[in-house]
């Protein structure tokens, strides 16, 4: 079986971006404010869903993947936008719409949410809605380390103040991707920079804390490929080393995990020879950040399958913990939920 663990809807119905229009006019002048208030309002029928899953289906079918693990789309989640009113809203409606995809279309995706984040807010009050993605059937949730939107004003993932909400993730048996939105930062392009920044920031944390110690269930996976991290993994190790006085994969390889979404075979050829197959899971995240064909070799970036499949070196054993083992280790109710289908 081929799991992807990352793509995001970027197909959305149309009435979703006018909402979201609408909406965000609305935090400037009230009359502009949309009428409807949850996604039942907005009329979106099934036939209207499925046929904007079109080319997400087309590209499972023809590249080999048997089921997505699908989130809203991730720029979209702009934390940093209106008030926490507005990111709440938006964030339930987000979910609702990733919930009735799942529900239409069970056999190709599993469902991962969005927060009701905000800067300054407590990650607390988005407990409630990770409970309800609970109930809902979601797998796991995307954590966004900087809902300030590139101004890192918040404190690090391995302060107190995120803990509540990795107790629950816990209870839950929920992984977080850590996953960043659009940047409002000028220096930063948001998929180019921003993206890779977060992911390697995020890394950077984990290793000046000790999280893993008060939460040894807690899983992270940090998407990119890891950013920076697995190009420069002597750097992380020997800093490892130094401050903790213990070695990496003691320290954090455990709990924190990479995907495959690397757009060249050298790319995921180093990061298979650097970062245990163990802590790696397949992902694409296709139509998303990196969109056309690589003029290299004629086929799409994001057809991050073809560069694992070409890897030289690798057991069956790993090819299996790479398309299926460690997603299913990683995402206990994904395990489940496939399991209680017969798969």
């Amino acid at each position: 079986m081929i799991i992807d663990i990352h793509c995001h809807y970027t197909t959305e119905p149309a009435a979703l971006h006018t909402f979201r229009d609408k909406q965000l006019a609305g935090l400037a002048d009230a009359a502009r404010r949309p009428a409807a208030k949850t996604l039942a309002d907005l009329n979106i029928g099934d036939e209207t869903i499925v046929q904007s899953l079109q080319p997400q289906l087309k590209l499972q079918k023809e590249r080999g993947s048997d089921l997505t693990i699908f989130s809203p789309r991730a720029a979209g989640m702009a934390h940093h936008v209106g008030n926490a009113q507005v990111s709440r809203q938006w964030t339930t409606i987000s979910n609702d719409l990733i919930h009735r995809i799942t529900q239409l279309l069970p056999d190709n995706f599993a469902g991962v949410g969005q927060l009701p984040q905000f800067p300054g807010v407590a990650p607390a009050e988005c407990i409630d809605e990770l409970q309800r993605l609970a109930d809902l059937g979601f797998v796991g949730v995307n954590l966004n380390p900087d809902p300030s939107g590139g101004w890192w004003s918040g404190p690090p993932l391995t302060d107190r103040h995120w803990y509540p909400l990795y107790e629950k993730l816990v209870a839950l048996r929920m992984p977080a991707m850590i996953h960043v939105s659009s940047c409002c930062n000028p220096n930063f392009h948001h998929t180019g920079a921003h993206y890779i920044n977060a992911d390697t920031t995020a890394f950077m944390q984990l290793i000046q804390g000790d999280l893993f110690r008060d939460f040894p269930e807690l899983k992270f996976v940090i998407p990119h490929g890891g950013g920076a991290v697995p190009f420069h993994w002597g750097r992380y190790r020997g800093l490892c080393l130094s401050i903790q006085k213990k070695p990496l994969a003691e320290h954090l390889l455990k709990n924190v995990f990479f995907d495959t979404c690397v757009y060249h075979q050298p790319g995921l050829r180093l990061m298979t020879e650097v970062v245990p197959v163990s802590n790696i899971l397949f992902a694409s995240e296709m139509l998303g950040a990196v969109p056309g064909i690589d003029p290299d070799n004629g086929f799409h970036f994001d057809d991050t399958k073809r560069y694992i499949d070409a890897l030289s070196g690798l057991e069956a054993s790993d090819r299996h913990a790479l398309f299926e083992g460690n997603a299913r280790r990683v995402y206990p109710r994904l395990d489940e939920l496939l399991k209680r289908r017969g798969r």
